[in-house]
C-alpha cells in the first residue's frame, strides 16, 4: 500500500519530469554555464527528495522547488566567487576560435546590470511565465514588493535598451 511520502515523491518527480525545461532555463539565468545548470537542477532535485518531509501541502510543489533551484544556483554562485579568475589574456591564448552567437545581447546586459532581487522577478515573471503571488511566495516577499520591484525593473531595462 502506498504511503502518502511516496505519493509526494511521485508528484515531485512528475513535476520536475513535466517542467524540466524551465529549471534548467532558471538555472541557466543565474550561472551561464550548461553543465553547471545541469548540475544545479540535479543537486536541486536530491535536496528536494532528501527534504520532502518540509513540503506541507503537495499543491505547493511548484514554488517549493523554484526555491530549491534558485538556492542552489546562488550556492553555486557564491562558491565560484571564492575562485581565482583567469586573466582575459589567458583566455584568448586558450581560444579555439569558436564564437557563441548570443541572441538579445542588449536585453542580456541590461538584466545582468540590474541587482539581483529585481533580476529575479523579471525572470520569473517573463522567462518562467509565474504569476505575481507564486513570484512572492518563492522569493519569500510580499506581493506589492514583487510588483513594485517588477516595475522599477522594467523601467530600468527600457532606459538601458533606449540607450542602445
Amino acid at each position: 500500500m502506498p504511503t502518502a511520502k511516496n505519493d509526494i515523491k511521485k508528484q515531485l518527480a512528475d513535476h520536475v519530469l513535466a517542467n524540466k525545461e524551465s529549471y534548467y532555463r532558471l538555472a541557466y539565468s543565474y550561472v551561464r554555464n550548461a553543465d553547471d545548470a545541469l548540475d544545479i537542477v540535479q543537486e536541486s532535485i536530491s535536496k528536494a527528495l532528501s527534504s520532502i518531509a518540509s513540503l506541507k501541502e503537495s499543491h505547493y510543489i511548484k514554488t517549493w522547488f523554484y526555491r530549491i533551484v534558485i538556492n542552489t544556483s546562488l550556492d553555486l554562485l557564491r562558491k565560484q566567487k571564492k575562485l581565482v579568475l583567469v586573466e582575459e589574456e589567458t583566455l584568448c591564448s586558450l581560444n579555439l576560435g569558436d564564437v557563441d552567437a548570443y541572441q538579445d545581447i542588449d536585453l542580456q546586459e541590461a538584466l545582468e546590470a540590474l541587482p539581483p532581487n529585481y533580476r529575479n522577478i523579471v525572470i520569473l515573471k517573463y522567462f518562467e511565465d509565474l504569476k505575481i503571488e507564486e513570484i512572492a511566495e518563492i522569493l519569500n516577499v510580499n506581493v506589492n514588493t514583487v510588483k513594485t520591484r517588477l516595475y522599477k525593473s522594467l523601467k530600468v531595462l527600457r532606459i538601458k535598451i533606449e540607450e542602445v
